[in-house]
């Protein structure tokens, strides 16, 4: 029997909110969270990228010092996310062998590796922590949150890079329809803003160059986009499904009514619109609608020169020519590139479009390429009264696509 699966809270902590609320009016305003970074390892390492889109709430600001010490500054996001979240849900009763956390990351406890690195280096392995590993290992959020919540049906990761976190709200969708949880915990995180990870991603010809204009460096579709802004933080929604939810009188922000989840088997860095297109067509599959019914897409537009237009082809290949009368958002332009924390904090923006009826802007688009005609705006564009249906596109390095469907409850 097929389930109905809500949302039922959010949190979310990125470089334009400490709160989803505060993310989600700061997008709609059109703030961005592109800034100069004032680390002395920038000038010292002589970056070639100067800037990213730091947490604008640090986690020493949230978790109490005992707390944040041994964790990852990846797991402090994780746990500051899903607190609110969990609070935002009504703190559910639910029997713990029945609650479950999807989670995801794209890379894991980068700092605390490379930190213990030059702990070992410069002092000598005595001085490496005894929570080195539990620290810097990848299912590390997820097993923090399972311990905090007392989660006991599972805790499972994904590290599918850009994908990732896309790629666990499509696994909770399926876990919870599947019977393993009433209750699931699902989202990313990502906290590397690191010397290494700019380094080798400006070595690649990812990132802006855009030194002297933060602000304005990320541009989706913009025919002068030159790369991606780094960006950290978290995002976890409650996902249910409806009849639990309605037994205990929760609040339903919207319903995820699909997912779908490729691999393109065809390049380690470069997407291939195929791959895409087919993660759309399933999504759709399982939420049993056609492309006819989409309202709104928030797009992964990263804001590089080849992934924007591949997104695009991938899209009217599956949509046709209606894809250029449907309002698209791209909104990695505020927050910067999440890494694997970006696909939960998209889908909670899908979740608040469709729910609100209006799809947020994409910001520093000055003339767009002529060559991606999609409707995109840098006001907020309302999406009308009919019942709204969404989707949130990830693709990340490996050849990983992830695409989940989300619709407005209307009942």
């Amino acid at each position: 029997m097929t389930k109905r699966i809500v949302v039922t809270g959010i949190g979310a902590t990125s470089a334009i909110g400490g709160t989803a609320p505060e993310n989600w009016t700061n997008l709609l305003a059109g703030m961005s969270g592109g800034r100069s970074l004032e680390h002395e390892w920038v000038a010292e390492l002589e970056l070639p990228v100067t800037f990213a889109a730091e947490a604008i709430v640090r986690p020493e600001e949230v978790l109490a010092r005992p707390v944040a010490k041994r964790l990852d500054p990846s797991s402090q996001f994780a746990l500051i996310a899903a607190m609110e979240a969990w609070a935002d849900a009504g703190t559910p009763d639910v029997d713990p062998d029945r609650l479950g956390v999807d989670f995801a990351t794209g890379i894991g406890g980068v700092w605390t590796l490379l930190d213990a690195w030059d702990t070992l280096r410069e002092k000598g392995p005595r001085r490496v922590m005894p929570m080195t590993v539990p620290m810097l290992m990848p299912n590390s959020a997820a097993g923090n949150l399972s311990l905090h919540f007392g989660a006991r049906a599972f805790a499972r990761t994904v590290a599918s890079a850009c994908a990732s976190s896309t790629e666990s709200l499509v696994n909770a969708y399926e876990h919870l329809q599947s019977g393993l949880a009433d209750v699931v915990i699902a989202g990313g995180t990502e906290s590397a803003i690191h010397p290494i990870t700019i380094a080798s991603f400006a070595s690649m010809q990812a990132l802006s160059r855009r030194n002297d204009d933060p602000a304005h460096a990320s541009r989706p579709y913009s025919a002068d986009r030159d790369g991606f802004v780094m960006g950290e933080g978290a995002a976890v929604l409650i996902l249910e499904t409806e009849e639990h939810a309605k037994a205990r009188g929760a609040k339903i922000y919207a319903e995820v009514v699909g997912g779908g989840v490729t691999a393109d088997a065809y390049h380690i860095t470069a997407n291939a619109p195929e791959g895409a297109a087919r993660a759309v067509k399933l999504a759709l599959e399982a939420a049993g609608r056609t492309p006819d019914e989409i309202t709104h897409v928030n797009a992964h537009a990263t804001s590089t020169p080849v992934g924007d237009p591949n997104e695009y082809t991938a899209l009217r290949s599956v949509i046709g020519d209606r894809v250029h009368d449907i309002p698209v958002s791209a909104t990695k332009a505020s927050t910067g590139h999440l890494l694997g924390g970006t696909g939960a904090l998209e889908a909670i923006f899908t979740v608040l479009a469709v729910q609100n009826r209006v799809a947020p802007p994409t910001i520093n688009l000055t003339t767009q390429d002529p060559e991606i005609p999609l409707r995109v705006s840098g006001d907020p564009q309302p999406l009308g009264d009919e019942p709204q249906l969404a989707i949130s596109n990830s693709f990340g390095f490996g050849g990983h696509n992830a695409v989940v469907a989300i619709a407005s409850v209307d009942d």
